[in-house]
Formats: C-alpha cells, sequence, structure tokens
C-alpha cells in the first residue's frame, strides 16, 4: 500500500500543490508493533512540519535518478535537495525532511507523503549490517476535509525500480502506525 501510494506520489502530476502556503504542523501517536520496536519504547508522540511543498521538478528529478542510477544515487539526491520541514518525538532532536507531496482525494481530504535519509548510527556505518541496506524513512498521512487522520511511518526502507514500478521493502515487519493525526490550527 504505501509502496503503490509512494508511486503514485512520485509519478503523477498532483495540483493544488502551490495552494498551500506557508508552513503546516501536524501531531500524531505513533505505535510500533514491529518486529524491531524497542521494549518499553513503542509509542510517541510525533511532531511533522512541511514548512514547503516540493515541486513536480523535484519529483521528476528523484524518479529519473531512482530508474537509472538506482537507490544510492537517490539517496545522495535526496540528501541534497533542501529541507522542506521535520519530524520530531519528545526528548530527540528534529530530523530534516527533504520531500514533502500531497495528492487532495476525493472525498475532500488529501494524502501526504514525506521522505528523507533515515539516521544511521556511527556503529551501524562501521559495521554495516544488513540495516545499512534501507536508508529512507517514509511517512504517509491520509487525512480527511477536516485535517484528521492516520498514518504510517516507514522508519527502514530500501526503495528499488522495475520496470514500470517502484518497490518499497521495509526493514520492520509492519511500519510504524500514526494515529490520532490532526493538524495544529
Amino acid at each position: 500500500m504505501l509502496a503503490a501510494l509512494f508511486y503514485a506520489l512520485l509519478t503523477f502530476g498532483l495540483g493544488g500543490q502551490a495552494a498551500n502556503v506557508g508552513p503546516e504542523h501536524f501531531t500524531a501517536f505513533a505505535v510500533d508493533m514491529s518486529n524491531t520496536a524497542r521494549t518499553g519504547r513503542n509509542s510517541t508522540t510525533v511532531d511533522i512540519v512541511v514548512n514547503r511543498w516540493s515541486s513536480d521538478a523535484d519529483r521528476d528529478r528523484l524518479l529519473t535518478i531512482l530508474r537509472e542510477k538506482g537507490q544510492d544515487a537517490l539517496l545522495d539526491a535526496l540528501q541534497s535537495m533542501p529541507v522542506v520541514g521535520y519530524i520530531a518525538t519528545p526528548g530527540s532532536l528534529r530530523y530534516d525532511l527533504h520531500f514533502a507531496r500531497q495528492r487532495p482525494e476525493p472525498e475532500g481530504g488529501r494524502t501526504i507523503v514525506l521522505a528523507t535519509d533515515r539516521y544511521i548510527t556511527g556503529w551501524e556505518a562501521l559495521n554495516r549490517p544488513r540495516t545499512i541496506d534501507y536508508p529512507f524513512t517514509l511517512i504517509q498521512l491520509k487525512l480527511d476535509r477536516n485535517d484528521t487522520g492516520v498514518g504510517k511511518l516507514s522508519i527502514a526502507t530500501k526503495i528499488t525500480a522495475k520496470k514500470d514500478t517502484i518497490e518499497l521493502e521495509n526493514f520492520s515487519s509492519e511500519p510504524v502506525r500514526l494515529t490520532e493525526v490532526k493538524k495544529v490550527k
């Protein structure tokens, strides 16, 4: 599901991107039920701020790089893009987001997809376990017309291109669930 949505947001024009001027702030309650959740740390609140939306040109550039050069080149390109917002949890530093797209939904809501590089620890960079092949973090928010809803957060994701599709592989058994998502007004 997240893979199909990510592909749709990367490959189709979305209209309405320019209509949102100024920052948008969302809060959510994150619940990690995956096989990689840390004991005692499987739920928290999350703040997500989008200061600007990525352009069609940004989307086209990333899609071309993924198809022609693969995941490593996509990671380099994403890291070099300007910061579009951030995600933060209590007691942690903000983590920059480098890609933000939204799509209006027929029922009046919208779907938002955010992407960034994943935080890699020093130990992970030095020892290069299997998780190093999952360098992306993706966030999906599905909001109704009142800007409330649910979402998913895939912390460690591998992205590959095959013919006419983009495949996402989540390192965990399932994405982190985002509940009680709402826009802060």
